[in-house]
C-alpha cells in the first residue's frame, strides 16, 4: 500500500507530465482558456489515463514482451510481439478516446462544443502515451500500480491545466507588455510552475 501511495504522489508532483516532461502542451497551452473548460478536459484526460495506463500493462505483460505469451501454449514462449508495443497502446488510446468524445457529447454538449477539436485530439495527447510508454519502462510489478500511476499522471496533468487556466483569467486584468501577450506569459507562467514543482523533489518517498 505504501508503494502504491508513493507512485500516486511522485506522478502528480515529482513527476508531473507537464512540468517534469512537458508532454501534452498542445493541448495545455491550446485549451487552457477558462477553468471550466480545462477542466473538462482535464477529467476526460484522466479517465483515459485510468483505463489505458493498465489496459496497455496487461497487454505487455501477457501478449506484447518476449515469452508473454507462454501462459497460452508453451509453444508461444519464444514469441516477441513489443515491436508492435506503439502500435497497440496508440489502438488502445485511440479507441478510450473516441467512448470519451461520445460521452462528453451526450451528456456535456456545451462542454463538447466549447473543447471543439481538442477532444478527439486526446488521442495524440503525448501525455497519454508517454505514461504507457514510462508504464513500460519503470517495469510494474502489478497492474495495481499501473492504474495508480495512470491515475496520478492523469490528475498531475489535470491540475497542471486547471492552474495556468486559472492564472490567465487572472492575467487578463493585469497590464502585460505586448510582446509577451498570449503564448509569450503562457510560457513564461509555465516555467514558473514548473520550477515551483521542481521543489517537490525534495520529499523523501
Amino acid at each position: 500500500m505504501e508503494n502504491l501511495f508513493n507512485i500516486f504522489i511522485k506522478s502528480i508532483f515529482i513527476e508531473n507530465m507537464v512540468f517534469a516532461y512537458f508532454l501534452g502542451m498542445c493541448s495545455y497551452l491550446a485549451v487552457s482558456k477558462t477553468v471550466k473548460t480545462s477542466s473538462g478536459l482535464g477529467i476526460a484526460v484522466i479517465f483515459v489515463m485510468v483505463i489505458t495506463v493498465p489496459v496497455d500493462y496487461l497487454l505487455e505483460t501477457y501478449i506484447l514482451k518476449a515469452g508473454a505469451m507462454a501462459w497460452i501454449s508453451p509453444a508461444l514462449a519464444d514469441v516477441d510481439l513489443s515491436f508492435l508495443s506503439f502500435i497497440m497502446y496508440i489502438a488502445v488510446i485511440a479507441s478510450m478516446t473516441q467512448l470519451v468524445e461520445m460521452i462528453v457529447e451526450k451528456f456535456a454538449p456545451a462542454l463538447y462544443l466549447s473543447l471543439g477539436i481538442f477532444l478527439p485530439l486526446i488521442a495524440v495527447n503525448c501525455a497519454i502515451l508517454g505514461a504507457s510508454l514510462f508504464m513500460q519502462q519503470r517495469e510494474y510489478s502489478s497492474v495495481a500500480e499501473a492504474s495508480v500511476f495512470g491515475l496520478g499522471s492523469g490528475i498531475g496533468w489535470y491540475l497542471a491545466i486547471v492552474a495556468i487556466a486559472a492564472i490567465k483569467e487572472k492575467l487578463q486584468y493585469s497590464n502585460i507588455p505586448k510582446p509577451l501577450r498570449g503564448l509569450g506569459i503562457s510560457f513564461i507562467v509555465t516555467g514558473l510552475m514548473a520550477i515551483a514543482f521542481m521543489s517537490f523533489m525534495g520529499i523523501q518517498l
